[in-house]
């Protein structure tokens, strides 16, 4: 917890200061705020609707930004690493210990509380969201009704089997929460885990360098992969399908 205020103070501090003073021809903090505002509204309004993604983006935006810096800021020397554990054997240093099992300071994407907590926020607001942009009755019809446009007798039995599938669906959707929050929590605790153990297994620590840049990777990456699930599961749920587009034309 106290890490994560740090960072969203980082955050903040970042976006006040590079907004201050907005200029035509921008300073160095305001280019890097607008580069990143800029980048993560194309990518969004590419993905969506022009409606739904007005919807999303303040979301989205927020996600990539806190989970990439707090990524990369776990990377930083001390952090997962200082705290309280048992005393290491064989050191001069009077406080040394062999692993930190309750640290001062740790990432929070590398806690499963913090990943469920954004997968919670998202499952909220697409639940919202797709019934803002259905309608109850629409969402209904968007998950257990026939696709294709087809009429006639032929849709008896076919409602049947898109029943079954809506209800795959409903799973599918339930299941998307957690899918976010595992992924992000085991890639970066995993990353963690394998940069503790090369630094207390090899000499001087060396063995975690070549894992500590894969990890700088990994930190923008995983950030890009939840942001980008979560502007494609909103997708799924508020969108027409061609035949529902042409209808309302």
């Amino acid at each position: 917890m106290i890490y994560t205020w740090i960072i969203a103070a980082l955050i903040f501090a970042a976006v006040r200061l590079g907004t201050r003073n907005m200029n035509r021809i921008p300073a160095a903090g305001q280019n890097v705020v607008e580069a990143a505002v800029e980048g993560l509204e194309k990518l969004t309004s590419g993905l969506l609707e022009p409606k739904v993604a007005r919807w999303v983006f303040p979301l989205v935006a927020t996600f990539f930004l806190f989970i990439v810096v707090s990524n990369l800021m776990g990377l930083l020397p001390g952090v997962g690493s200082i705290g309280w554990g048992h005393a290491a054997k064989d050191s001069a240093l009077p406080f040394a210990i062999e692993h930190a099992d309750v640290p001062l300071l740790r990432p929070p994407t590398a806690d499963a509380n913090m990943t469920v907590a954004m997968s919670a926020v998202f499952f909220v607001m697409s639940s919202f969201w797709a019934l803002r942009y259905n309608g109850p009755l629409g969402l209904v019809k968007h998950v257990f009704g026939v696709k294709g446009g087809m009429k006639g007798l032929i849709v008896i039995p076919l409602a049947l089997i898109f029943i079954f599938i809506g209800l795959i669906e409903v799973i599918s959707i339930c299941i998307r929460p957690v899918a976010l929050a595992m992924r992000l929590y085991g890639n970066i605790y995993g990353g963690e885990s394998v940069l503790t153990i090369m630094l207390t297994n090899s000499p001087l620590g060396l063995g975690a360098l070549p894992f500590y840049f894969l990890e700088l990777l990994v930190a923008v990456v995983q950030a890009l992969v939840f942001t980008l699930l979560s502007i494609a599961f909103i997708g799924t749920l508020c969108s027409h399908s061609e035949e529902e587009a042409a209808g309302h034309h």
